[in-house]
């Protein structure tokens, strides 16, 4: 049974079903669909598994970490609220604006996207009009009530499971020789990709690097528990039952749909080194359906990215949204993105989020394709800094917990192996991080104008840390000092 929110508050009528759906929205997008041809062509199958599951294993560690905080303290603000309480008020200032920030342009940057997309079906339209469309329908479908954005967003992201689940099926099928497209002599002639060159680990360690950065990018989005965390029916039971689904639903779709591509393609095809949305037609998944027989792959696909990139919009609006209302409830940013309808929708902070996402136009001025990288660039180290944070605030909220004497058994979800597995998380996460653009400096000039498009995010966050310490003052929250309210449960 939900209990009734006072007005003027966030409902809690999230259900766990949303709450995984929300997360697998947010990671299973065109990282699956498109760039999954990429990381098999540069690391060779094996070195692209191989990714796959040690950035999910970091990945793991970072949603227990989150949910032992946000089962916890199930606040809408989630790690910059943790990262104030148990790290430093400014370092959770400035995760908050980071995280606003990455979200609103990740929406523009969905927004473009689409606009791509759609010029497969409608090349004559101007692609404006179709951001300017699908902007207004993530706005509705925000501003209706969470319950109505969770709704949208489980049917959109349950096309997506469909989608990855027929293709592991037929995939499958096609490997044992089952179904036309795969090597006549069955699985062993299938097998035979994986001795194909240099294969099954092709580009060495550089390679591999390489491919865990877009590997990463891949992942980002399962954090969205955390914000939802705050409209939650029954957070205590929902969130950790969520985090153990979509942690290892996700990682199998990933693992077996990798599987899947590098046994029927071989990592040399030169089809899989294209990643590009305004062409469907080579995305590894377009490739293996069309090898199965069915003609309409391209256009099928073309439909499923389209719901990818609309999908991982709407939960970016949604959760910059509730991070600038939970900013603004914490005096960190103006009271007006504090004020919520009766129908528990922060509409100011919706309307300052749509106002970002508007950036989407500037392909008015210029090609889709260069405002979409130029995006890309602006929002791409902001959801890594947002990891980083969790690890960090789980670290410390845990030691804290024990330096107070506190008992562990009263958490209502404990995430296993601390202390190596926020540490973990936090050193592997700190590699990728930093070494995102680290082509750059191997070149005989180091190209700067790739540096800084890269990194940019990064001294803008102390920046902001550093301006916050500087206005307010603070520091490091001490464990004796550190505050440990009644579970909200």
């Amino acid at each position: 049974m939900t209990a009734a929110a006072p007005s003027g508050q966030l409902h809690r009528v999230l259900k766990a079903r949303h709450l995984s759906m929300i997360a697998i929205g947010g990671s299973i997008g065109t990282g699956l669909f498109v760039a999954s041809g990429a990381t098999v062509s540069q690391a060779g199958p094996g070195g692209a598994l191989l990714a796959y599951a040690v950035i999910g294993l970091m990945v793991y560690f970072l949603m227990t970490s989150l949910g032992e905080l946000a089962a916890y303290m199930p606040v809408s603000g989630s790690f910059a609220t943790y990262g104030a309480r148990y790290v430093d008020e400014g370092f959770g200032f400035a995760i908050g604006w980071n995280y606003w920030y990455n979200w609103a342009v990740t929406i523009a940057v969905d927004l473009v996207a689409a606009q791509l997309v759609m010029a497969y079906w409608f090349p004559a339209v101007p692609g404006v009009l179709w951001s300017a469309l699908f902007l207004a329908l993530m706005f509705a479908l925000n501003a209706f009530s969470v319950r109505g954005f969770a709704e949208a967003e489980y049917w959109f992201a349950a096309i997506k499971v469909v989608t990855v689940i027929v293709f592991i099926a037929l995939g499958t099928l096609m490997i044992f020789g089952i179904l036309r497209g795969g090597a006549p002599q069955g699985f062993m002639g299938n097998l035979a990709n994986w001795s194909v060159g240099d294969a099954p680990f092709a580009g060495g360690f550089a390679a591999l690097i390489g491919v865990a950065m877009i590997v990463g990018f891949s992942f980002q989005g399962t954090e969205l528990i955390g914000i939802a965390a705050g409209e939650s029916e029954n957070p205590a039971r929902n969130i950790p039952r969520a985090v153990r689904q979509v942690f290892w639903r996700i990682l199998l779709f990933y693992v077996l749909a990798i599987a899947v591509i590098s046994l029927l393609i071989p990592y040399t095809d030169p089809q899989l080194l294209k990643n590009d949305l305004g062409d469907i037609s080579v995305s590894p998944f377009t490739l293996v359906f069309e090898r199965a027989g069915l003609l309409s792959a391209a256009a099928v696909m073309n439909a499923v990215v389209l719901t990818s990139v609309l999908s991982a919009g709407n939960s970016g609006m949604y959760a910059s949204t509730r991070m600038l209302y939970t900013l603004a409830t914490e005096g960190k940013a103006p009271r007006i993105f504090a004020k919520v309808t009766s129908n528990g929708v922060p509409r100011m902070a919706l309307v300052a989020t749509t106002v970002v996402a508007g950036l989407c136009f500037f392909s008015f001025v210029f090609s889709p394709q260069k405002v979409y990288l130029w995006l890309l660039n602006l929002s791409g180290m902001t959801g890594f800094i947002a990891w980083l944070g969790i690890a960090i605030s789980h670290y410390r909220f845990r030691q804290g917990y024990a330096f107070q004497g506190r008992d562990l058994a009263a958490l209502p979800y404990r995430a296993g192996l601390f202390p190596l597995g926020p540490v973990f998380a936090f050193a592997l996460c700190l590699v990728i991080t930093l070494g995102q653009n680290y082509q750059a400096f191997l070149q005989d000039r180091i190209d700067w104008a790739g540096v800084v498009a890269t990194y940019i995010g990064l001294p803008l966050f102390f920046l902001i840390w550093g301006g916050y310490r500087l206005v307010r003052g603070g520091g490091i929250v001490a464990y004796r000092d550190m505050q440990f309210p009644a579970p909200k449960f």
